[in-house]
C-alpha cells in the first residue's frame, strides 16, 4: 500500500514522483502563454518548473468573452463547489485540500518542489 501524501504549506515536506489525483482548473488557454500576463498559465508553469505531473481539467466561462457569461454559472458550478468562487486557477491536492489563485499556487508549488533536482535546491 502506497502512503498517502499529506501535504500542507509550510510543511517542508518533499518527495518525488506524481501526486495522484492533483488537478489543476483552468479557463479556455489553460497553461499557454506568458506566466507574467495570464493566470492560469503561472500557475501551470509554476507546477512544471517544480517536477509536477497533474490533471488538467479546463472550465468554461471566460469572463473576459462576452458570448461565455450566459454559460459560466453552469461551466463553473464544480469550481465554485469546491473554492467557494468561480475564478480559476484552482489547484485540488489528493488530500482534497484547494488551493485558489495564481501566486498562492505558484507560492505552494516553490514551497514544495516535486523534485530536488527540478527546483534547483541542493
Amino acid at each position: 500500500m502506497r502512503p498517502r501524501l499529506r501535504l500542507r504549506p509550510g510543511s517542508g515536506a518533499l518527495f518525488s514522483g506524481t501526486l495522484p489525483g492533483v488537478i489543476l482548473y483552468t479557463c479556455g488557454t489553460k497553461t499557454a502563454g506568458p506566466g507574467f500576463a495570464h493566470p492560469c498559465a503561472k500557475a501551470g508553469k509554476a507546477l512544471d518548473a517544480a517536477g509536477y505531473e497533474y490533471e488538467l481539467k479546463t472550465v468554461g466561462g471566460f469572463r473576459a468573452m462576452p458570448w461565455t457569461w450566459g454559460s459560466r454559472k453552469e461551466d463553473r458550478a464544480e469550481v465554485r463547489a469546491l473554492s467557494g468562487t468561480d475564478e480559476v486557477p484552482i489547484l485540488v491536492l489528493d488530500d482534497g485540500e484547494v488551493i485558489s489563485g495564481s501566486g498562492t499556487i505558484a507560492r505552494w508549488a516553490k514551497e514544495h518542489p516535486a523534485s530536488r533536482a527540478k527546483s534547483g535546491a541542493a
